[in-house]
């Protein structure tokens, strides 16, 4: 059995380092964002993100996850059931994701090497009234308070404008989730956006 470390950031980077290097299958509670868990393997470790190859409860590739080690709550390594799950992992054939030269250290980078990484990605913004709210879309353009990104929304249509995010608003950023796929594979390829006077909708 695993065990489980109440934990903000002490001592946090050092276990989740570990774990990556010894490909070993972690579970972790973010009890300040969302009910449940997430059990995966480390995919990269950096001053304020991680990366996590996320498995589903149904032994399924649900994509990876760059979360913030603050939003961390509690931590077990190894996840209490990974002989069972490795070995399921294993037998669907499922390859634990380590993306090359992937930085983590602050969101700006990781915001630039998520867009490069997937066609879509999955913008998670933190909320005083509820869980985190999920935006999927591709990213248009950065600046210093932020950047622009064009949405498909949950009917898989894409909007004609951009959608404006400020750095500190985002916690979690996803790649490659079987939700954010299929909504790109309906939507099909993206329109052309309605640029404002400054030219919002480019990357720059």
């Amino acid at each position: 059995m695993g065990t489980i470390h109440r934990l903000h950031n002490r001592g946090q980077r050092a276990r989740l380092n570990q774990a990556q290097q010894q490909r070993q299958l972690i579970r972790l509670w973010r009890g300040n964002l969302e009910h449940g868990s997430f059990c995966g393997y480390v995919a990269g470790v950096g001053r304020e993100f991680f990366l996590l190859h996320v498995i589903g409860d149904g032994i399924t590739d649900d994509g990876l996850y760059a979360m913030r080690h603050r939003d961390v709550t509690e931590l077990e390594l190894p996840d209490r059931h990974a002989r069972f799950i490795d070995r399921a992992v294993v037998l669907k054939g499922i390859a634990p994701r380590q993306p090359a030269r992937f930085p983590l250290d602050d969101v700006r980078q990781v915001i630039g090497a998520a867009s490069c990484h997937a066609p879509v990605i999955g913008v998670h913004v933190d909320s005083e009234d509820e869980d985190e709210v999920c935006y999927i879309g591709r990213l248009l353009q950065v600046d210093d308070d932020g950047f622009g990104m064009q949405e498909i929304t949950p009917d898989a249509e894409w909007l004609r404008e951009a959608s404006q995010f400020a750095w500190d608003e985002v916690s979690t950023v996803s790649m490659h989730d079987p939700y954010a796929s299929a909504l790109l594979g309906v939507a099909g390829p993206a329109p052309a956006i309605e640029t404002d006077g400054a030219g919002i909708g480019h990357l720059s």
